[in-house]
């Protein structure tokens, strides 16, 4: 009965009751919203590189080193030495290892240059491997294989050719048109960088360096080679080979490793940041991991504090409409009350029509927001690399609807006992 007479009193109350339902369901997206991109974008994150056990690179703090080589976030401050890489990769505590080389783009994406050990050893989202679309990995130097959103975005097919430009901007004056690319492979949507990266060989891209330098240089192209020739010595770095037998080359970015037995991660990373022949840094991606979100953590905070404040303000808009309407309504209580309602009978009705608007707007707060992430989900992988997944609510979102839910409950107490305190002889009682 009361139920009934609380959808009754709302319906005589249209535009009032539904104003408020539409800025209960604001808030709660807005709620929902972040809490569900906050959650994928640290699932997400955290499942870009899987099975990697250290990352290598030029000495840098651990976060700067994996945001770049991972993330591609920023560039790398110095390179290492090839020589060095192999003296690494070559010790039997390695199971793996995956050299990579940042620097170029195309059209805005990322180019990293690799070897088909990438291929082979990389790991994403517990343990995935990089699978092809359609095409082949990196068989020839000028071979190219793209990730599946620069594949979606610059609309190429397998078979094409492309340029890659030096510098990481969306905007190059610098291309290296006289050696192209031919793309011969797509890989399959990871929900990571990969995806927004294109892949090349390394023995590609010091083709491409090599010839630039030169025609931008030749003077300086000739006294570097001499002072590496110098400084190569009896050693001869051309002669040394990287496992695998990739061909030499000058410098890389950094590179990943995986090792034999997870035990001696430590061991190998005191090993690496105390290599005497060149500065390093070595980090495990777990902890690192951590410090980022650490970092971040605070602007996650301050979301979540922004929509906790727009829910509150929700919650009092309601609380305002209901005290504004009891001046109003105290004659239809006195009325109730001369009917044979019971004061109890008041408090509940006033507090069924705060549950159901709160209902109300969470029901179509939770509709609207699946609605967008089903129709804007296409554009956050695209923008943002953002993988949101469209599914039940997790616990953690369940506790905040319950906890709207309740909240919304007990602002309704407050004008639900202020219409029970009201007498049968103060409705009736017309003031002037």
């Amino acid at each position: 009965m009361i139920a009934g007479l609380a959808v009754k009193s709302l319906r005589n109350r249209k535009l009032t009751a539904a104003l408020t339902v539409v800025s209960i369901a604001l808030a709660v997206v807005l709620l929902l919203g972040v809490e569900r991109i906050r959650s994928e974008a640290r699932e997400s994150f955290a499942s870009t590189v899987s099975g990697t056990d250290l990352i290598v690179g030029a000495r840098a703090s651990p976060v700067h080193l994996l945001l770049f080589s991972v993330f591609h976030i920023g560039n790398a401050t110095s390179n290492i030495r090839w020589d060095t890489y192999v003296a690494i990769a070559s010790r039997p505590e390695l199971a793996w290892s995956i050299p990579i080389s940042l620097g170029d783009s195309h059209r805005g994406f990322r180019v990293l240059g690799t070897s088909l050990d990438y291929f082979e050893h990389f790991r994403y989202a517990r343990d995935h491997r990089l699978e092809l679309a359609r095409g082949k990995r990196l068989e020839g130097p000028h071979d190219a294989v793209l990730g599946a959103e620069v594949t979606r975005a610059l609309r190429y097919k397998v078979g094409e050719s492309i340029v890659i430009a030096h510098g990481t901007g969306e905007v190059s004056f610098s291309l290296h048109e006289d050696q192209p690319f031919r793309v011969v492979g797509v890989l399959a949507p990871t929900g990571t960088p990969v995806d927004r990266t294109v892949h090349v060989s390394l023995e590609g891209l010091d083709a491409i360096h090599a010839g630039h330098d030169e025609a931008a240089d030749p003077l300086a192209a000739a006294l570097r080679a001499a002072e590496e020739d110098g400084q190569r010595g009896a050693a001869d770095q051309r002669s040394v080979q990287a496992p695998g037998g990739a061909l030499p080359r000058r410098t890389i970015s950094a590179f990943l490793v995986g090792l034999k037995s997870r035990s001696a991660a430590l061991a190998m990373q005191r090993f690496v940041n105390e290599y005497a022949p060149e500065p390093l840094t070595a980090l495990l991606p777990g902890p690192t991991l951590q410090e980022v979100w650490e970092l971040v953590g605070a602007a996650e905070k301050t979301l979540l504090a922004v929509s906790g404040l727009v829910v509150i303000v929700g919650l009092v808009g309601m609380l305002v409409a209901l005290l504004t309407s009891l001046s109003e309504r105290r004659r239809e209580m006195a009325v109730l009350r001369s009917l044979g309602a019971r004061p109890s009978h008041v408090f509940g009705l006033i507090l069924g029509e705060a549950a159901l608007l709160t209902l109300a707007g969470i029901g179509l707060g939770l509709a609207v927001l699946y609605l967008g992430l089903l129709a804007g989900r296409v554009w956050l992988e695209s923008r943002f690399g953002l993988h949101i997944g469209v599914g039940w609510p997790s616990v953690h979102e369940v506790g905040l609807i319950i906890s709207v839910t309740v909240a919304g409950v007990l602002i309704g107490l407050i004008p639900a006992y202020r219409i029970y305190r009201y007498s049968l002889a103060d409705g009736m009682t017309i003031r002037v």
